[in-house]
């Protein structure tokens, strides 16, 4: 949404993404997954019936495989949840085309993030765009207003995505 106002299609209808998440405190059930990472590769085409996403789903190569799988359970929607079931990717029909053990690093960088996720993915996001307007995303939460980056770089390589 930009200043309230929820938008329509997609910019170019077919979108390409990499979603990601960096836990700073958290448990899943007994699960400690603190410090662990996730990223999400999507696409998405508006005028495919339902508009499905498909996912490559990547979980943190330093996590235990109980805590690999508490994080696809979460990302994944399996454990449901208010916000959870409201994520695109979860209460619309999907592709899940893996789930993918990935070294992950998120971390600031300026006045964004950086992102590596393997071989696969490359992002540096720094520059704001220039806009007093207010920006919230669904994926996040509506509630929660954010900042909106430019990608400085921005490379995926991982199949069959590129």
């Amino acid at each position: 949404m930009v200043d309230g106002v929820k938008g329509g299609r997609s910019t170019y209808g077919v979108c390409y993404g990499a979603l990601s998440w960096r836990i700073e405190e958290g448990v899943v059930g007994e699960v400690d997954v603190t410090g662990l990472c996730a990223a999400l590769i999507v696409r998405y085409d508006d005028d495919e019936p339902g508009s499905p996403w498909s996912i490559v789903l990547h979980v943190d190569d330093r996590g235990s495989a109980e805590q690999r799988d508490a994080l696809a359970d979460v990302f994944l929607g399996r454990l449901s949840g208010p916000h959870v079931d409201t994520l695109p990717w979860i209460r619309k029909a999907r592709h899940l085309l893996d789930i993918r053990v990935s070294t992950i690093e998120l971390v600031p960088d300026g006045d964004g993030h950086r992102l590596r996720v393997g071989d696969a993915v490359r992002l540096r996001a720094t520059r704001s765009v220039e806009d007093n307007a207010a920006v919230s995303c669904l994926i996040s939460g509506y509630e929660r207003i954010g900042l909106e980056l430019r990608a400085d770089e921005l490379v995926v390589n991982d199949d069959p995505f590129a």
